[in-house]
């Protein structure tokens, strides 16, 4: 692992972006044992799948499912050809992911989401028209991109509205942190674009300024702007409710130089 912090005894513990070492008092001995704490950008609840969603992890993982195995990958032999590879984190219910491997079929598209009915769902509508490529995995994000996506490997990363955790206790689990961030752009081939979007204004802000203060990336609006909504991002359901109540919705658009 990249990062490694030391106990009060000198013991080298591992730790990967969002997550914390503490040290605690074990079993009120007084002896400190450092402890790690991922600290996750996400809950896992997981949601009911409908027999049909479960059919389709029966049915279709082998085909477009990568399970996590902790090492580089090769993504041109995941998806059987050299393309440019677009990564999606937190696809949700795979509706734009769906919809951009299938108008692009130049280019591979890998989407990352912990949720199963989300990816159960991807699996049947990629399944359905035959798509070959998109590949899923099921997995932490940051473990994926930490430890099986090579330097370099990724012409685009999308985030699309991340959960904002607006409680304040809670901006720690915010996804789009300084280490994420650098972390993404490592991964991005030079030209590489990170796109990121969210309807919550405050998060927008802290999106901005992270973003902005990575030497790796440049703003394609100018330092402090905002980009406006590209072709590649279409409007879903929720969006177009949220406007509908008055709630805006912010891109941010940096290349890596």
């Amino acid at each position: 692992m990249p990062f490694s912090s030391k106990d009060k005894t000198g013991v080298g513990v591992p730790f990967s972006p969002g997550s914390t070492v503490e040290i605690e008092d074990a079993g009120g001995k007084g002896t400190p044992t450092p402890v790690l704490r991922p600290i996750r950008s996400f809950v896992l609840r997981q949601g009911r799948m409908t027999p049909a969603q479960q059919r389709a992890f029966d049915a279709h993982w082998a085909r477009y499912g990568l399970d996590y195995a902790g090492m580089p990958r090769d993504l041109a032999q995941a998806f059987g050809r050299s393309a440019p590879v677009v990564l999606e984190i937190g696809f949700g219910n795979g509706e734009q992911l769906h919809a951009a491997a299938r108008d692009d079929p130049a280019r591979d598209y890998l989407g990352i989401e912990v949720h199963g009915p989300g990816v159960g769902r991807l699996l049947n509508a990629a399944a359905s028209d035959g798509l070959s490529n998109l590949r899923v995995m099921r997995h932490d994000a940051v473990e994926v991109l930490r430890d099986e996506i090579p330097a370099g490997a990724l012409a685009q990363v999308r985030v699309w509205f991340p959960d904002p955790w607006h409680k304040t206790r809670h901006h720690k689990r915010r996804l789009v942190q300084p280490a994420f961030v650098a972390l993404v752009a490592s991964r991005l081939a030079p030209g590489g674009v990170l796109h990121l979007a969210t309807d919550w204004q405050d998060y927008a802000t802290h999106m901005l300024a992270v973003l902005d203060a990575c030497p790796a990336l440049r703003n394609t609006a100018g330092a402090g702007r905002y980009a406006p909504c590209p072709p590649w991002r279409s409007e879903t359901r929720f969006e177009r409710r949220g406007r509908r109540l008055g709630h805006g919705v912010w891109d941010l658009v940096h290349v890596r130089d």
